[in-house]
């Protein structure tokens, strides 16, 4: 492997380099989600878009449709999202003219994608966005699709061009870099892990009510 491609898998990803696409998150689409929980599905997409609002990390919104066949987007992602959302009719997002001039307009060449299907509404444009040089990372516990071997051969063949797969707290704490930063604490409150507890937190609150 080459030095360019190892550093397409290798890069950090920083607050100058990286912008957020949020695809299809509507609430047709997610009535058919099998391969993740409807819940964490909602949290974890969330806490993605509220996490790169406070690192300052540009979003970008699309549906597909809203009007007639997949309905809005789920109203937790749309209460939390910082910017307006383009509704296309093309299937591939990065085939809507104003998806890619607005992603363009971020001057990132990185894309932390988060979509529902996985297979096709997170893998279409994640292909199109690397083959035209940026490098895609798909969000796979922020995505979700319709059953175990869909999501399987979605992820594969993202893989197989080069698309990194991720999850959707590497991503923010990745950029986020240092736990000395004073938005440490903000990042992680809104990333909300269920999986780890704020012991600072929990102990600064303690100190305040005795």
């Amino acid at each position: 492997m080459s030095n360019m491609s190892n550093a397409h898998f290798t890069d950090r990803l920083t607050r100058g380099n990286a912008a957020l696409m949020i695809i299809d998150h509507q609430v047709g689409l997610y009535a058919g989600v099998r391969d993740i929980t409807l819940q964490d599905l909602k949290h974890n997409v969330v806490g993605l878009v509220k996490a790169a609002k406070v690192l300052g990390v540009p979003v970008i919104a699309t549906t597909t449709a809203a009007d007639s066949m997949w309905g809005p987007m789920i109203p937790e992602v749309r209460e939390a999202l910082p910017v307006g959302i383009i509704d296309r009719s093309t299937v591939n997002a990065w085939d809507d003219p104003r998806v890619v001039e607005a992603v363009r307009a971020t001057r990132r060449t990185k894309l932390i994608i988060a979509a529902v299907s996985t297979e096709i509404c997170a893998a279409f444009p994640a292909l199109s966005a690397t083959a035209e040089g940026f490098t895609a990372y798909v969000a796979v516990d922020a995505s979700g699709t319709f059953w175990q071997a869909k999501r399987e051969t979605g992820l594969l063949r993202m893989q197989q061009a080069g698309v990194i797969t991720t999850d959707y707290c590497s991503t923010m704490i990745e950029i986020l870099a240092d736990n000395a930063d004073p938005l440490a604490g903000d990042v992680y409150a809104a990333l909300g892990m269920p999986f780890g507890t704020l012991v600072g937190q929990i102990a600064a609150g303690y100190a305040a009510k005795v």
